[in-house]
């Protein structure tokens, strides 16, 4: 089995990535760090769920308290419940809006990897300190009659410690070591824009295309850090 570009290398977990073809031609000048912003985007992506589901849940509300609704009283009951669960999902967004409108930025550069995240949990890593890094994620899943969609595409970014010192050396990211089910390394979710997965591997093949793993298909998983 072999990982990224360097078929012998094998990294410190123990669910392989496919092999990646990682063209890469190093620019005349110091290129530009990539940045990739997921709070702007984490604020987008509420604002425009939370509207959906709060005009669904009001129109529910409004069908079954003027009888629009079919079943008779039980009908009214079970859609004015629908309506007050499509409401609270739509209220969700100004709930939580402190924690989904603060800025957090992931940020690719000469130095290494960084999470910007200037009122939450921010860490720098630098290249010469990882072995790997991947990308894993969630492939969207529907179910029959109505086609419905149930699991999304969750984007997160896998780093692989290259020593044994780095725990000691970044405590700041310990609450990522071997989150979900990744082994030996550290899982950052980014959320569910599979848009990052292109601007992560542009990255990669720009600074460090020999430590880039390639992308990996498994389990679900949800959220933000």
């Amino acid at each position: 089995m072999t990982y990224g570009p360097h078929p012998q290398r094998q990294p410190p977990f123990n669910a392989p990535y496919p092999p990646q073809q990682m063209p890469h031609q190093p620019p005349a000048y110091g290129p530009q760090p990539v940045v990739i912003d997921v709070g702007g985007d984490a604020k987008v992506k509420a604002v425009i769920g939370g509207s959906v589901a709060g005009v669904i849940g009001l129109f529910a509300i409004f069908s079954a308290l003027g009888g629009l609704t079919t079943g008779g009283a039980g009908g009214a009951i079970a859609g004015g419940v629908l309506g007050l669960l499509f409401l609270f999902i739509g209220l969700l967004p100004i709930i939580t809006w402190k924690k989904l409108s603060r800025p957090r930025k992931l940020v690719f550069d000469g130095f290494g990897v960084r999470w910007d995240d200037p009122q939450g949990r921010p860490w720098a890593v630098a290249w010469t300190e990882l072995s790997g890094v991947g990308i894993s994620r969630t492939q969207q899943r529907r179910v029959k009659p109505a086609d419905y969609l149930i699991r999304k595409t969750m984007v997160r970014l896998d780093l692989f410690p290259g020593d044994q010192g780095f725990r000691q050396r970044h405590p700041e990211m310990e609450h990522l070591w071997e989150f979900h089910t990744v082994k030996n390394g550290y899982r950052l979710p980014l959320g569910s824009n599979p848009k990052y997965i292109p601007v992560i591997e542009r990255a990669m093949g720009q600074y460090r295309p020999g430590a880039y793993l390639g992308v990996k298909d498994e389990g679900f998983m949800v959220g933000l850090v």
